[in-house]
């Protein structure tokens, strides 16, 4: 024997089915149009001479990376509706050429915002190196240097790279008396945004930009 549910009982169900159906296709909908889970921030080559760092303005030893060297596409906000800010970055320099003598050298990064507190911006670091090569790395967005001093949700409006020795926050190469082990010096660096949960994925990483 067949026992049907009451009318009222088969319409709540129905409902339900018709609720759960409209619920699957918006999220299909919603993801579809989600922006990937990593970007370039920038990619560049970046030929270095003591003349570079003496004269670099507004702050010497700085590499200026602004305007159309950015990925202009970078989003306006790194916290909606992709969570970049508690994501990772993934950093790859490639040391093209660098004096003899194998003296430690390192690359601050600089994140600068469009709207900063505290002190008002935040730096990451490269490897430490002492030869040419490739050097790559991930790196929490939550744990690097004053990474809380920007308003992440208002932007980044340019990168400065800066060019120091292995002895810590002030250690400028222009600065030290041995400058020939520094300068001239050639270097290439990539710079890509994975959001919160995400992996880098090198297959995503931009034709014209992958690694020679």
């Amino acid at each position: 024997m067949i026992h049907l549910l009451p009318t009222n009982t088969n319409g709540l169900i129905r409902g339900l089915i018709y609720s759960y159906l409209f619920a699957c296709s918006q999220l299909f909908l919603v993801s579809a149009s989600c922006p990937a889970d990593q970007f370039e921030l920038f990619d560049v080559t970046c030929d270095y001479t003591k003349v570079d760092a003496d004269n670099s303005k507004p702050s010497k030893s700085h590499y200026y990376v602004k305007d159309k060297m950015l990925n202009e596409n970078r989003p306006k906000d790194w916290t909606l509706p992709v969570d970049y800010r508690n994501g990772t970055v993934h950093v790859r320099l490639e040391v093209l050429e660098k004096p003899a003598g194998d003296e430690p050298t390192t690359w601050s990064i600089c994140h600068i915002p469009k709207k900063g507190q505290k002190i008002g911006y935040g730096c990451l670091g490269t490897d430490v190196y002492k030869k040419v090569g490739v050097y790559e790395k991930d790196i929490s967005m939550k744990e690097f240097w004053e990474n809380d001093s920007i308003v992440w949700s208002e932007g980044i409006k340019q990168m400065d790279l800066v060019i120091k020795d292995n002895s810590g926050g002030s250690g400028h190469a222009h600065k030290r008396a041995d400058q020939e082990k520094f300068f001239p010096t050639k270097v290439r660096l990539t710079l890509t945004q994975v959001s919160a949960g995400s992996k880098f994925n090198p297959k995503l990483v931009p034709a014209q930009t992958k690694p020679k």
